[in-house]
């Protein structure tokens, strides 16, 4: 698969997003780790994962569990990197909550790198920022983190422009990633990721195919989508993510997969390549 850079690695143009795996519809363990497998014998190198992809208020970390347990597990599991998150929470009841604080964050890192099994966290990124506490010091609990070798590289995750602005600018210019949702149905990230480009910061799309629910509407939701797949002979979601990565060579989707021939279409969509009056029809769309 074609690479693409996180930092100083170098990861594929697709990466998996683990988080279908763990939270509600999630499937069983069997099914979880053939579908991580389908994503690294497809040539997938970027797993991403978050301590709070999971349901009950006892498994936090679930996710982390089944990636750590998945890639222990396949040949070429250590090639992989792993990027994980802290900051946003799951009580147990269905909602989602915060904690930004650095007290927080160092603790949920230590918790991580324990699941991960590893010395030091490939990408950690501050999951969703906390109103209740100023954003310089939730980013300065992660660049800590860095300097202290806990992680290799350090990333923000929902953040807006003059958020990654000023997490460059306390990372001291090592803020390699930002992952921000952006789908045909959520474009208003398209600011951070002309940023991004100008910056040369990874940029990972969240939800790229409109999330769990909706990705398989995609091409009856957006008609240009499947007027162009249908010209390939391929799925509206391929289509959805090599527009994606038309878009500039810093953008890295991670769509979400809960079975392995997803993973497999998604991971092709690197191969696909559209038409400048394609990309043009998709952009309008």
């Amino acid at each position: 698969m074609p690479s693409r850079r996180i930092g100083d690695v170098e990861v594929s143009a697709i990466g998996l997003g683990a988080m279908p795996m763990s939270i509600e519809g999630r499937p069983d363990e069997a099914r979880s780790l053939a579908t991580v497998h389908a994503a690294l014998d497809a040539g997938v190198t970027l797993i991403d994962t978050a301590d709070a992809y999971h349901l009950y208020a006892d498994e936090v970390g679930h996710n982390e569990t089944l990636v750590a347990k998945a890639l222990a597990t396949h040949e070429r599991g250590a090639d992989v990197l792993v990027a994980t998150k802290g900051g946003h929470l799951r009580p147990g009841d269905g909602s989602w909550t915060l904690d930004g604080s650095p007290r927080h964050l160092k603790e949920a890192c230590e918790a991580s790198l324990r699941r991960l099994g590893v010395e030091a966290i490939g990408l950690y990124q501050f999951h969703r920022p906390d109103p209740r506490v100023p954003y310089e010091e939730s980013v300065g609990a992660v660049r800590d983190l860095l300097d202290e070798g806990k992680i290799r590289m350090a990333g923000i995750s929902n953040a807006n422009p003059e958020q990654i602005r000023l997490a460059n600018e306390i990372l001291g210019g090592r803020l390699v990633s930002v992952q921000n949702q952006f789908s045909p149905s959520f474009r208003s990230s398209e600011p951070e990721l002309r940023l991004c480009d100008e910056l040369g910061i990874a940029f990972l799309p969240w939800s790229p195919l409109g999330g769990i629910s909706r990705a398989r509407e995609l091409g009856s939701a957006y008609a240009p989508f499947a007027q162009v797949a249908e010209t390939h002979g391929v799925s509206p979601q391929r289509v959805c993510l090599a527009w994606m990565l038309a878009k500039s060579p810093v953008v890295v989707p991670i769509p979400g997969a809960s079975r392995p021939e997803t993973i497999r279409d998604s991971a092709a969509a690197q191969d696909l390549v559209l038409t400048a009056g394609e990309l043009a029809a998709l952009d309008a769309s």
